[in-house]
C-alpha cells in the first residue's frame, strides 16, 4: 500500500498541496491520504484526496510521537515529537514494515509538505 503523508499550515491551499505531492513524486499507485488528526478536515486537504480519488487517513498524533523521520524540523519535533508530519504520517498510515519511497519535499510557498511510504497496509 502507497500512502501519501501531507504536513501544512492552516492557510494551505489545494495549489500548495498538490505541488508538494507533484514534488514527492506524484499519485500514481496511491491508496491514500494521510495527516494528522486534527487538519484531516481542512478543505484543501479534502479536495486533494477527492481529486486523487483515494481516501483520508487521520493519524492521532500521539501515533507520530517517536516515528523516527529522515528530514527533521526543530518546530514539528517540538509540537509532535516527530522530524516530520508527512513522514511520520505517511509511514504510520501505510502499515507493518512501512518505509519512505519519497522523503518530504516542501511546495514553493512553504506551507506544505508531502513525503511517500510503501507498506503492507492496515
Amino acid at each position: 500500500m502507497k500512502v501519501a503523508g501531507l504536513g501544512f499550515k492552516k492557510d494551505v491551499t489545494l495549489v500548495s498541496l498538490r505541488e508538494a505531492l507533484l514534488a514527492a513524486g506524484g499519485t500514481q499507485g496511491l491508496a491514500a491520504l494521510a495527516t494528522v488528526i486534527d487538519k484531516a478536515d481542512a478543505e484543501p486537504l479534502k479536495q486533494l484526496a477527492r481529486e486523487c480519488g483515494v481516501p483520508i487517513r487521520a493519524v492521532p498524533a500521539e501515533m507520530l510521537a517517536g516515528i523516527a523521520t529522515p528530514t527533521q524540523s526543530q518546530l514539528i519535533t517540538e509540537k509532535f515529537g516527530t522530524g516530520s508530519v508527512a513522514e511520520a504520517a505517511a509511514l504510520a498510515a501505510a502499515g507493518p514494515r512501512a518505509r519512505l519511497i519519497a522523503t518530504r519535499a516542501v511546495s514553493r510557498d512553504r506551507t506544505a509538505t508531502a513525503a511517500i511510504a510503501e507498506g503492507e497496509g492496515v
